[in-house]
């Protein structure tokens, strides 16, 4: 039976998004796939915890799907985070909801990827930025991945990148749907993007 996906789309300026609002309506087009869009359905930020973690129960793997915004997630996701992941329900002694379930960050980034290293202008890499989330998914119980990312978002449009981004997230889809992705190589990897080419052969 396929793995069910969840997303958790967060973009607080739609009307200017050149790549998150296509990966999120190309990733309605994928079977066993359901899209939440926190800011349209939370507008005054009333989250309904109940039934955010009925979500959560109801499927296999999530996805955080947002702009970088200041190293971190857009604010309504940080509320999802604080509210939904209660003690007794996401961690603590008898919190197991979440435990087993995998969860990944689909992301773009303003800047090159070469401003996402050491030496580079932001000084750490994107997956280290990110490691707040990692140790959630930790304490969780869930197999955190690498993000799927997109740098040079700002450009990507105009350099022609957004529609093979989007095809290679809809196969990244497909491969986490049908347990394709390799949870070992995917464990070491900077980007979910590099596990892509081991389990598709697809040119990244």
């Amino acid at each position: 039976m396929p793995s069910s996906i969840l997303i958790l789309f967060a973009h607080p300026s739609q009307h200017r998004s050149e790549v998150n609002l296509p990966l999120m309506e190309a990733s309605k087009t994928v079977d066993d796939v359901s899209v939440v869009d926190l800011y349209a359905e939370y507008p005054d930020y009333c989250i309904d915890i109940e039934r955010e973690q009925q979500r959560l129960r109801a499927h296999d793997i999530v996805v955080f799907m947002f702009p970088l915004y200041w190293y971190s997630t857009p604010s309504i996701l940080k509320e999802w985070q604080d509210l939904v992941l209660e003690y007794g329900f996401a961690y603590g002694h008898a919190g197991r909801e979440l435990q087993g379930k995998r969860l990944l960050c689909a992301i773009t980034a303003g800047g090159t990827e070469n401003a996402y290293r050491t030496s580079g202008y932001n000084h750490y890499s994107i997956r280290e930025l990110l490691r707040p989330i990692e140790q959630t998914a930790t304490l969780c119980g869930m197999v955190y991945l690498p993000p799927y990312a997109l740098f040079g978002s700002r450009t990507a449009l105009e350099d022609g990148k957004v529609d093979a981004h989007v095809e290679r997230w809809r196969q990244i889809l497909d491969c986490l749907r049908q347990d394709q992705i390799d949870l070992g190589v995917a464990a070491g990897a900077e980007k979910l993007n590099e596990c892509l080419l081991q389990a598709v052969g697809t040119e990244q």
